[in-house]
């Protein structure tokens, strides 16, 4: 059974409880069941946020990926280590397209100039009780061989880079050792495009060195 967003879904009523950098909904609602019927009213708390970017960046002649470690509240509160490894990611701002949001991020949180990015998916993080959608890239960059910290100070950003060798990276994946979901999938991806992306990266690196 195909369901349709506005024929099997019924809004009863919405209100938004708080709004500040977050906003809190909450909604009566019903919808199909998969056997034609129709729920009882469901009553249902959502928090909304603006689209979402993030961008793994890849050295592809140095084969070395860029991380970066943080605080996250989320983590802490959850009592799991509170400084997580992540990838570049944030909120696109109005009028900015996906692509510029990922390499804003990116020049931001790594001090590292994206010169070109490639799509991989567009995915939900909580769909449960989140709208929010993340556009997610790989970005071809020059990085950096030790760690540095950057960050916005407007916005009380402490990051360190983490460049390391694409092994590395893929051996924290292995070990269980990546805990944000956006950059799980982001090694994910990485691991099954990697020779891949050196064969297309790589050998642009060298044609624009012999130019």
């Amino acid at each position: 059974m195909a369901f349709d967003n506005d024929r099997d879904v019924e809004l009863i009523e919405r209100r938004t409880e708080y709004a500040g950098f977050f906003r809190l909904d909450r909604l009566q609602l019903r919808h199909r069941r998969f056997n034609g019927d129709w729920t009882a009213p469901l009553t249902r708390e959502l928090v909304l946020r603006r689209p979402a970017v993030a961008l793994l960046p890849y050295d592809p002649v140095a084969d070395r990926v860029v991380l970066l470690e943080q605080f996250r509240l989320g983590a802490w509160i959850a009592d799991r280590p509170g400084w997580m490894v992540e990838i570049p990611a944030g909120l696109i701002d109005t009028g900015e397209s996906k692509e510029d949001s990922a390499a804003r991020e990116t020049l931001e949180e790594t001090g590292l100039a994206v010169a070109e990015l490639l799509p991989v998916g567009e995915f939900a993080t909580s769909p449960g009780g989140f709208n929010e959608w993340v556009s997610l890239f790989c970005g071809r960059v020059d990085a950096p061989a030790e760690t540095s910290l950057h960050g916005l100070a407007s916005e009380q950003e402490d990051i360190r880079i983490l460049p390391m060798p694409a092994s590395d990276a893929l051996a924290l994946l292995a070990e269980g050792r990546i805990q944000n979901a956006i950059t799980l999938i982001a090694l994910q991806w990485f691991a099954l495009n990697r020779d891949a992306l050196r064969r297309r990266w790589a050998s642009l690196e060298a044609s624009g060195s012999a130019a």
